[in-house]
């Protein structure tokens, strides 16, 4: 949503973006049985807290230097720009509720950012007086994590799932709203008025265009690598299926 680019957000979403792709291949290929390990624990889990955090906290830098840079001081932008994420969001709900079941996506990293960039609004004009409301949302994350509900849709907020309910991707607003108030803060502490505060190397002579690039094609890159991933690995799993069948006959 910002006037300007500044190369050096977009290389650490490029970044994110990488280990987005990296954790769902893992993912799609424990799916189809070409790799085995539990990817809801251990080191697995703690890269996929990660990835997300980066996500976030860049989505809570952006949205400052919006606010400061092309002067968004009313809510319409944030509610159009949060209004088209969800939607696109609710797709993946959709999506995966007809192909996963189980694992339907109710409230997942493209939910929780277009409710950030509405519900961020004002919350910008704090600055990194957002620090102080960081540690409310994680202590009611805390509390809401141990906090089992009867009702499903109300997980969103932070409550835990009743079981068996399961979801593949699943970032409530408590607490993983208080990391993108977080970015705001650092925004507005590393980039006041719009500005850069310290001095950032050259990006200009890179082997790292390649991120940057990747950091700029963020969304098109979540909406579209799944199933890319997907479509390859069934017609590697089918190949492998008429390959068994032709050399037992």
């Amino acid at each position: 949503m910002s006037a300007k680019r500044f190369a050096e957000i977009d290389l650490v979403r490029g970044i994110a973006v990488v280990m987005m792709l990296v954790y769902h291949l893992a993912w799609d290929l424990n799916y189809f049985g070409h790799y085995r390990a539990n990817l809801t624990t251990g080191n697995w889990f703690l890269f996929q807290r990660l990835t997300a955090t980066l996500f976030v906290f860049v989505v809570g830098i952006s949205l400052w230097l919006s606010y400061t840079l092309r002067g968004h001081r009313h809510f319409t932008p944030y509610l159009l720009r949060g209004g088209q994420l969800l939607g696109w969001g609710c797709l993946i709900t959709l999506v995966t509720r007809l192909f996963l079941q189980e694992g339907t996506v109710l409230f997942g990293i493209l939910h929780l950012i277009g409710f950030t960039v509405i519900l961020a609004y004002p919350f910008l004009r704090l600055g990194s007086a957002n620090l102080l409301t960081v540690f409310l949302f994680f202590a009611a994350g805390s509390y809401l994590a141990r906090s089992p509900v009867s009702l499903p849709f109300l997980s969103w907020l932070g409550f835990k799932p009743p079981p068996p309910v399961y979801m593949v991707d699943f970032f409530p607003i408590y607490p993983w709203f208080g990391i993108a108030l977080a970015g705001v803060a650092a925004g507005s502490f590393l980039y006041p008025n719009g500005r850069r505060r310290l001095p950032v190397p050259s990006l200009s002579l890179r082997p790292l265009w390649w991120l940057e690039l990747l950091g700029r094609r963020s969304l098109s890159i979540y909406l579209l690598h799944q199933p890319v991933f997907f479509g390859l690995l069934f017609l590697l799993k089918a190949f492998s299926q008429l390959v068994a069948y032709a050399q037992g006959n």
